[in-house]
């Protein structure tokens, strides 16, 4: 089966990969995190949340690390994507002249209900005006979906109740819909019939992208299934750094740097550069005081990880 030639790849590394952080990441560091990405040629590296502090005291200072990076980086600080989980953190967004911006919704009730403190219907009225808004401001807007392969209260998801969550998030504005396998339970058999029922549902690959967490090393082999089904966007963090503060059996991201090796193996071009990543990972494993998760880095970067 052929291949795509090229992939981007979208580091969410200061998000997602940070949130869980229990010691507060200084927004110095951050930024720092963040411009290391963009200059190893990430095309696209989602900077932060604009989540209320009570529910991620981590990512408190959204709003001051785009400040400080729109001081150091000028107008490219506004092109990158921030998390809006609702209409008050789209405003803050807007406040600071972003251009790009994401919600995050569920594929099942439970974690509706945990995670947005919505059931699962209510949860796409809750999301209607902030990507309209959205959308009327010129702000592209990207979907999460979590729990989409496997949710740790109510099991195996079935497929078609995913492709029912992520077609109304589209339909709703979002211009790219990422399914997040958020516990990583997820399989290469089912991430191919999956694709494939979107594909049924009016949603190509050229729509998706693919969010994979390692939890039983299965991250790879999901990904080559996504390659085979046409799949050219996947989020990754730089290190493996990440999980969910709302599914304690979520555990770390693809790990960007695992993603870049598998894939320059397999000659397909991302313009990214491995060894920047690494040296990059390699850094902010120092700033947390523990060894990367990532074995490229582990690999690369021996004992300085």
């Amino acid at each position: 089966m052929t291949l795509p030639t090229h992939v981007t790849v979208y580091e969410v590394g200061p998000r997602d990969g940070l949130q869980n952080e229990a010691g507060q990441v200084p927004t110095e560091v951050k930024a720092e995190f963040v411009e290391r990405l963009l200059a190893a040629g990430l095309p696209v590296v989602e900077a932060t949340s604009f989540v209320h502090p009570r529910w991620v005291p981590q990512l408190a200072d959204a709003a001051d690390l785009l400040t400080v990076l729109g001081e150091r980086i000028g107008d490219r600080a506004r092109d990158l994507p921030v998390l809006v989980p609702n209409d008050r953190g789209l405003d803050r967004a807007l406040e600071l002249g972003c251009r790009h911006v994401a919600v995050f919704g569920s594929a099942t009730e439970t974690f509706a209900q945990r995670n947005l403190n919505r059931s699962f219907d209510e949860q796409f009225a809750m999301f209607e005006p902030t990507v309209r808004r959205a959308r009327d401001a010129g702000v592209e807007v990207r979907a999460y979906l979590s729990m989409c392969f496997g949710d740790p209260w109510e099991g195996a998801v079935p497929v078609e109740q995913v492709v029912a969550a992520g077609r109304r998030l589209v339909d709703l504005g979002a211009s790219t819909l990422s399914l997040g396998d958020t516990i990583g339970v997820g399989t290469a058999g089912q991430v191919g019939t999956l694709v494939e029922a979107f594909a049924a549902a009016g949603l190509g690959p050229e729509r998706l992208a693919l969010h994979f967490h390692d939890t039983y090393g299965q991250a790879l082999a999901n990904t080559y299934a996504a390659l085979q089904a046409g799949i050219t966007t996947f989020d990754a963090s730089a290190g493996g750094l990440g999980g969910c503060p709302y599914a304690k059996s979520a555990t770390g991201n693809l790990a960007t740097e695992d993603l870049l090796w598998m894939l320059r193996g397999l000659g397909i071009e991302t313009g990214v550069d491995l060894d920047a990543v690494v040296a990059t990972s390699a850094w902010m494993a120092r700033q947390l005081g523990r060894p990367s998760p990532s074995a490229v880095v582990r690999a690369l970067a021996g004992s300085g990880s």
